[in-house]
């Protein structure tokens, strides 16, 4: 399937605005959607900080910079930023009724032959997929998070996703300088099937005593060769996130094992969601890479 140089892309957050700036890095004029102006200007700002490092390490050269930022457009409605895209990739906050909801939408906006992708961390690719009339053009195209710098892209395809839509994304990703890896639609799909467990077993271990936050982090580090401990890529993925990812699975697998630890919970209530809010497992504070451990953890 042939894509021409146009897409768009749902939601100015974290990964959308990373997504969009990996596209128009590449060549594609991209159409960031959101509907908050706030959230667009946000993003785009944020794109402008990301390629001034790229410049800065010499990754990129400036005029790059520009042309990437010159290639983005932003819009306030699916309806004004969908015509003429053959491509959609919608990276909205990860709930499913908002999900299926954008998809119906974008299924009476889009060209009959665009391609809706979702970059979905668990969400099933047949459920959004049954919001609209095109099941065989929905996909899953699930990059991780700094979308700049890693190099994954979980392809998921669902039961009736056209295998040559599956070829599109992953030859896509490819000239992204990115690796695909095609994977079927199961919940959490891989990558969140064994992190999310892996992530809520820290949480419980630090519920019960085991060790604390920077004991926990620091064996799965140098024990296990991981470049971040688990508590701390919570706290950067989100604990909202993580929170819902392993309600999915609990759901989806109706087994008790994915069940959300208690202390998650009520992080997650009490608003501490990790980077995003400044305090989680850890504080953050703008501007300062030294990690401390959030009081209520600290012995």
């Amino acid at each position: 399937m042939d894509l021409n140089s146009k897409i768009a892309v749902i939601g100015a957050g974290t990964m959308g605005n990373g997504i969009a700036h990996v596209f128009a890095q590449h060549g594609y004029q991209v159409t960031l959607i959101d509907v908050s102006e706030d959230a667009l200007n946000k993003a785009l700002q944020t794109i402008g900080n990301n390629l001034d490092r790229l410049v800065k390490k010499e990754i990129i050269r400036k005029e790059l910079k520009e042309e990437t930022l010159q290639r983005i457009h932003t819009n306030t409605s699916i309806q004004g930023g969908v015509p003429g895209v053959r491509l959609v990739i919608e990276a909205a906050t990860e709930n499913i009724e908002l999900k299926k909801k954008i998809f119906a939408e974008l299924d009476k906006a889009c060209d009959p032959q665009a391609i809706l992708a979702t970059n979905t961390s668990s969400i099933s690719i047949d459920d959004l997929a049954s919001a609209t009339t095109r099941p065989a053009l929905v996909i899953g195209m699930h990059f991780m998070n700094p979308v700049p710098v890693m190099k994954l892209v979980e392809v998921i395809q669902g039961p009736k996703t056209d295998p040559g839509v599956t070829q599109t994304i992953v030859a896509l990703s490819q000239e992204l300088g990115k690796v695909p890896c095609v994977v079927n639609d199961f919940p959490g799909f891989i990558s969140n099937r064994i992190l999310m467990p892996m992530i809520n077993e820290a949480i419980l271990s630090l519920e019960s005593g085991v060790a604390g936050v920077e004991s926990i982090d620091t064996i799965m580090k140098l024990g296990m060769a991981h470049p971040m401990g688990p508590l701390q890529l919570a706290d950067l993925i989100g604990l909202d996130v993580c929170l819902s990812i392993l309600r999915v699975l609990e759901k989806g697998f109706d087994n008790p094992k994915y069940a959300p630890a208690k202390l998650l919970v009520k992080l997650v209530e009490e608003g501490k969601l990790g980077v995003k809010t400044g305090e989680g497992f850890y504080t953050y504070t703008p501007g300062s890479k030294e990690l401390k451990v959030s009081t209520r953890f600290s012995s």
